[in-house]
């Protein structure tokens, strides 16, 4: 990246990792730390020009766009060597994005007191790589396969087929509990607020999103079923808060959990939150060719549920 700093205006290149992104978008991509209100200024100013002539901060970039940028005065940016390069297991990869089958634990980016995540060690790693952006998001407690967009064509497609609900994605979860229905629509709406401690939550609420989820059974035991979620819509939190409200609790949920059984759980084999993104069926991006990718459960997700099956006539109420 060239430094944007210093006293003489920068003429960049467009090339196809940016190709179709916004002005604004770019420039606050180019310019890291730089105030959007002074991005949008230097814009409509005309300091900013798109092969020499005034463009609005809308305009969609393309290949071989000259773009001039007055000097900025941008952030420093944080030593590359604090991220550690990681590879991933990758359940699917092409020119056009990677799927990969992220491990519980690890966030999919910095932020809220991370410091790195899938995305920045993924970067670090591939140093070669023009682009690397998450198409959506997961949990840092949720397994699963998780989509990195390689071209700035591909994200924008792949945002608007999430966004459209073009793309099928189900997770496994064992909740506490025996689940009764065969299939069922869960249709509650979601609202995000702020605990006092200023912790993310969300809860049903009928001021909330219109959030769908269609939960399937497919094992039971005494007091646990494990169920496959269908996610119609993707709000934040959703497959958890729903299976929460109906009181089925996701095993080792340490949000809206059952805590008591949590703690219990950790003593016997389950110390993680056990959601797994199992499936994934979506057209290509780019060709419009169907892609359908599945991640088997992690072995500790697995060694526990087969724990269930040897037990299966034991009186879980008493052991858990």
């Amino acid at each position: 990246m060239k430094d944007l700093s210093k006293d003489s205006v920068t003429w960049l290149e467009v090339g196809e990792e940016s190709e179709g992104q916004r002005l604004d978008n770019f420039l606050l991509r180019v310019a890291k730390g730089v105030p959007k209100s002074h991005i949008y200024r230097i814009v409509r100013s005309g300091e900013v020009r798109v092969n020499k002539g005034r463009v609005p901060a809308e305009y969609r970039l393309q290949i071989g766009d000259r773009v001039r940028v007055p000097p900025m005065r941008t952030a420093e940016r944080p030593s590359q060597a604090a991220v550690p390069a990681r590879d991933f297991n990758i359940a699917f990869e092409d020119e056009a994005l990677i799927v990969i089958d992220k491990p519980a634990g690890v966030a999919v980016h910095g932020g809220s007191g991370v410091s790195f995540g899938v995305i920045e060690q993924l970067r670090r790693a591939r140093p070669q790589a023009k682009l690397l952006e998450l198409a959506h998001r997961l949990d840092r407690d949720t397994s699963g396969l998780l989509v990195v967009a390689k071209k700035r064509v591909a994200l924008t497609k792949l945002h608007d087929m999430f966004r459209d609900g073009a793309i099928a994605k189900r997770y496994l979860a064992l909740v506490k509990g025996r689940w009764r229905n065969e299939l069922q629509h869960v249709r509650l709406p979601l609202h995000k607020y702020l605990t006092a401690e200023g912790e993310r939550r969300v809860s049903v609420n009928p001021e909330g999103k219109a959030s769908h989820s269609i939960v399937r059974l497919v094992a039971r035991w005494e007091n646990f079923s494990l169920v496959e979620v269908e996610l119609k819509t993707g709000r934040t939190h959703q497959i958890r808060v729903h299976l929460a409200h109906l009181g089925f609790p996701i095993a080792g949920d340490d949000k809206y959990g059952d805590f008591p059984l949590n703690k219990t759980l950790q003593k016997t084999g389950l110390g993680r939150m056990f959601l797994h993104a199992a499936k994934l069926a979506l057209p290509h991006p780019l060709t419009g060719a169907p892609v359908a990718l599945e991640s088997p459960l992690p072995d500790e997700l697995r060694s526990f549920t087969d724990k269930l099956e040897r037990n299966e006539k034991r009186d879980y109420g008493q052991a858990f």
